[in-house]
């Protein structure tokens, strides 16, 4: 067999870029000696002669394979988290496998539907061709790759074990979109339920009830009290729209602005933990974002730190965030992680001891797994309680309202056939 000659460029343990040549009979026994030389091979092209070739279809600049990528802008790119999801781990796989990290990306580039993120993958191989980490090139888009995700790349080709990170990041992606599937199902019939309600509260005392008014303006009867409410407010609603419109697109506007505020943040997250029935909800789910994240970045090798920094800044809920800032300024004084999350009073004891024993242990890590684990799982109970019990309940609020509407309507009549028969 004839033995080709190949120049690369690899990236090390240590997190060094190195180049060189070397000779194998394939492409792929050449990527496979560099693989078992612990290298993830960032490019990989054939010689002839003692010259470099002509470029190939593989190690053509990248910004000229995709040009219907340049369709949409890669700053306005808009990725699901399912996309995201194959990406990673799709790229985990090549990498795995040997593929060069270049060659991968352009593969993968090929195969995505999305042009907007297909013009993200085309300028971040290009970064990488042209000598720049992964991870800095994905730091380019922060609104595709969040910090989490640059850290732990960062930290995979640090430590050498950029398939294995790419894993655990593929993991993290599932597990956290599977936590908003949840959420998502256990706010939307409530939210749809209360629309409804409202919906057909708004049809009934701007379109039905103003029929029977004249009607009771014929009755030689004095109306109830009930009743004469419910007419003042169809009559309000009917004669003053403008204005009940504009205050209602005024405090809208009003509470959305305070909303994006410090003080406004605060105050709602607070009342999302706190308030009766979806508060614990709510605290189930930030304990288990926390919990899964602060797992995956240290088993991937980010400093403690570090970790904690972008946990604070993904965890979902302000009076969260500020728990672990100051827990992350009493590691940096010499504390151990566990005893000021529990003087924080945020995180239960459970979580807190937890934390501890793995700190004494050396095993935060699958501790805190466990942890994000048990909370998933209450997660998934808590929203299948909360479905079953909000249905009853908003076919009560209907009841009790459409219930009340037929009585006002119903007992001037009942008063006048009363006093007829007396």
């Amino acid at each position: 067999m004839t033995v080709e000659v190949f120049s690369y460029k690899a990236r090390g343990t240590d997190g060094q870029t190195s180049t060189g040549v070397l000779k194998a009979e394939s492409e792929s026994d050449a990527v496979k000696e560099l693989h078992q030389g612990g290298l993830t091979v960032i490019s990989l092209d054939k010689e002839a002669g003692g010259k470099a070739a002509a470029p190939s279809a593989r190690s053509v600049p990248f910004s000229g394979l995709f040009s219907r990528s340049r369709e949409v802008p890669a700053h306005k790119a808009r990725v699901k988290d399912a996309e995201m999801v194959v990406f990673t781990r799709q790229l985990a796989t090549m990498v795995g496998s040997g593929i060069p990290l270049v060659d991968g990306l352009e593969i993968l580039g090929e195969q995505i539907e999305n042009p907007g993120f297909r013009s993200v993958i085309e300028a971040v191989c290009a970064e990488v061709r042209g000598g720049k980490d992964l991870s800095s090139a994905l730091s380019m888009f922060p609104r595709i790759f969040p910090d989490i995700y640059v850290n732990m790349i960062c930290a995979g080709e640090a430590s050498g074990q950029l398939d294995t990170v790419l894993d655990r990041l593929a993991e993290y992606q599932e597990a956290s979109s599977a936590l908003k599937s949840d959420i998502k199902s256990a706010m939307t019939y409530p939210i749809v339920s209360l629309l409804m309600v409202l919906g057909i509260t708004f049809f009934l005392l701007v379109f039905v009830i103003p029929k029977f008014e004249d009607m009771f303006s014929t009755l030689n009867v004095e109306l109830p009290g009930i009743t004469t409410a419910l007419l003042s407010a169809s009559l309000f609603l009917r004669e003053n729209v403008l204005y009940w419109m504009g205050g209602v697109v005024a405090l809208g506007a009003a509470a959305a602005y305070w909303l994006r505020s410090d003080s406004g943040i605060t105050a709602r997250d607070w009342l999302l933990i706190n308030i009766p029935v979806f508060g614990p909800l709510f605290r189930k789910v930030t304990l288990s974002r926390f919990s899964r994240t602060l797992s995956t970045l240290v088993q991937s090798g980010v400093p403690i730190l570090g970790a904690l920094e972008i946990v604070s800044q993904t965890c979902g809920n302000r009076i969260f965030a500020r728990a672990v800032e100051e827990a992350s300024e009493s590691v940096k004084e010499g504390e151990t992680l566990g005893e000021p999350l529990a003087r924080s009073g945020v995180f239960p004891p459970m979580v807190t001891r937890m934390v501890a024993i793995g700190e004494r242990t050396g095993a935060l890590e699958g501790l805190l797994e466990k942890i994000a684990d048990f909370y998933d799982r209450q997660v998934k109970t808590s929203v299948e309680g909360l479905t079953s019990m909000i249905e009853p309940f908003m076919i009560g609020i209907m009841g009790f309202l459409v219930g009340g509407m037929v009585m006002a309507i119903f007992l001037p009549i009942f008063k006048m056939v009363g006093s007829m028969g007396g």
